[in-house]
């Protein structure tokens, strides 16, 4: 079988397992997607159990690393970053739309992060911080999520961490995909009815 469609077969495996819901049904007998925004993701898991939110936060991240890290084990081909990216956007595609929630399913910004740790880490490295910053000015965990989002192939291609144009059309599917899926709360944030983080929660994509 192609390594790629392996790759992509894997990548939404591993991200469509939807930790949010399951630990708080598992530690709180609860449907995370019954309040807040409806949200499998970790600042919607948080608003019932800032540990809760925490441990998503990093399950979800760590699922879009394993999908590259054991990508990478599997094979090795001339275009080995174009595979690995295969991985990452489908496990992104995993965490939005799993096939166990009826494809409803979280916004992909931490499974994201996690995913393109390894295929550009400068780039990450500098969308958390603009990440951060957002949301330390505007208290907008959305705002700051699509910001991110946005400039995130920007910086992989200013950065030069890419390497062929197809790595960089990946890329930027995954971003278009998560801003997508923030639809709502940037229409939310025009009207000035999305909710803002309180201080102690800044910086929790």
């Amino acid at each position: 079988m192609n390594a790629y469609l392996i790759a992509a077969a894997l990548g939404y495996v591993l991200g469509s397992i939807p930790f949010g819901y399951l630990l708080v049904r598992i530690f709180r007998g609860e449907d995370v997607r019954s309040s807040g925004s409806g949200n499998i993701g970790a600042t919607n898991v948080a608003r019932r159990s800032p540990t809760l939110g925490i441990a998503t936060l990093l399950l979800d991240a760590g699922k879009g690393l394993a999908a590259v890290l054991i990508a990478r084990s599997l094979f090795t081909t001339p275009q080995q970053q174009l595979l690995l990216t295969t991985a990452a956007l489908f496990a992104i595609v995993g965490h939005l739309f799993p096939v166990w929630l009826r494809f409803r399913g979280g916004k992909g910004v931490a499974t994201g992060l996690g995913s393109f740790a390894l295929i550009a880490p400068k780039s990450i490295l500098c969308a958390v911080a603009i990440l951060v910053v957002v949301i330390a000015i505007f208290r907008f965990v959305s705002l700051g999520s699509v910001t991110a989002a946005l400039t995130f192939p920007l910086l992989v291609w200013i950065l030069h961490e890419y390497a062929e144009p197809g790595v960089l059309l990946l890329l930027a599917t995954a971003s278009v995909l998560i801003i997508w899926k923030h639809r709502e709360n940037i229409g939310r944030v025009a009207a000035g009815t999305e909710p803002k983080v309180r201080s102690r929660e800044a910086g929790k994509p």
